[in-house]
């Protein structure tokens, strides 16, 4: 192995074996954004060997105060494209899949099939349930994240533990909650919870520490606190419970996209 990890490799939970275990290891990051972007920046520096990046959007010079993988002369480029570009010149060896489309309930399971583990850097509500709901009937580990204003929050689904239903069984209603676009963002943010989200990664990647299933990570930036909160597995919930009613993705009959409202 080249110097380029040496930093990482000297870290007692990672060693030569776990660096290996990395460049082993694949993950899909849906959503190329305020979350996803710290996130593919962080595994392909930690030595990731397999990202597949999920978005269908298009750079917007509005995406550049949090979206830090890009710059403003990729605007008007899709997401994917954009990115990919800048994490090869990071490092070059790395496999990455660009995969452009909208991610809806006939596609899901196949975009998320050969990676090891999924992370949702998206913005919209029934696009975060459709990841979980896939994530749990796939028995894929999820990392969900979610972001607005001054603060946001973490959590990860892993198979048998509690899912993103056992704290909010259903997503709220249009209009309910605020959008970034009508509420605003704090790109360094972004930044924190996209921080805490390659974290969770790289500790179920390597199978280390204690990830943040069955707990709920929050930061409030602008009070400069953050706490985790435990949270059960629910005995009725609806997709990772013995009683579970959705067993497959047949809910889903609209197209859904990793565009629009923030969970938070």
């Amino acid at each position: 192995m080249d110097a380029r990890h040496h930093r990482q490799r000297i870290v007692t939970e990672v060693g030569e074996a776990g660096q290996r275990r990395l460049q082993q290891s694949s993950v899909a990051i849906v959503g190329v954004g305020g979350l996803g972007s710290p996130v593919a920046l962080y595994l392909a520096a930690a030595g990731v060997g397999h990202l597949g990046l999920v978005d269908d959007q298009r750079v917007e010079l509005s995406n550049l105060n949090r979206q830090i993988i890009f710059e403003e002369c990729d605007v008007g480029r899709p997401k994917v494209e954009a990115a990919a570009g800048r994490i090869r010149l990071l490092d070059p060896a790395i496999r990455l899949d660009e995969r452009e489309v909208n991610v809806r309930a006939s596609n899901v399971a196949g975009l998320l099939a050969e990676y090891d583990l999924v992370v949702d850097g998206t913005d919209a509500f029934e696009t975060k349930f459709l990841l979980n709901d896939a994530a749990v009937i796939l028995r894929k580990p999820l990392v969900h994240g979610a972001v607005l204003r001054w603060g946001g929050q973490v959590t990860t689904v892993v198979p048998g533990g509690p899912c993103l239903r056992c704290l909010f069984q259903e997503p709220p209603e249009p209009g309910d909650v605020q959008t970034c676009e009508e509420a605003g963002i704090i790109g360094a943010a972004t930044g924190v919870i996209g921080s805490v989200q390659a974290e969770e990664a790289i500790k179920i990647l390597l199978g280390v520490g204690e990830p943040l299933s069955g707990r709920i990570f929050q930061h409030d930036g602008l009070r400069g606190e953050t706490r985790t909160t435990a949270f059960p597995r629910d005995p009725d919930c609806p997709v990772c419970s013995s009683r579970s009613r959705i067993t497959d993705l047949s809910r889903y009959t609209a197209q859904v996209s990793p565009r629009g409202h923030v969970l938070a």
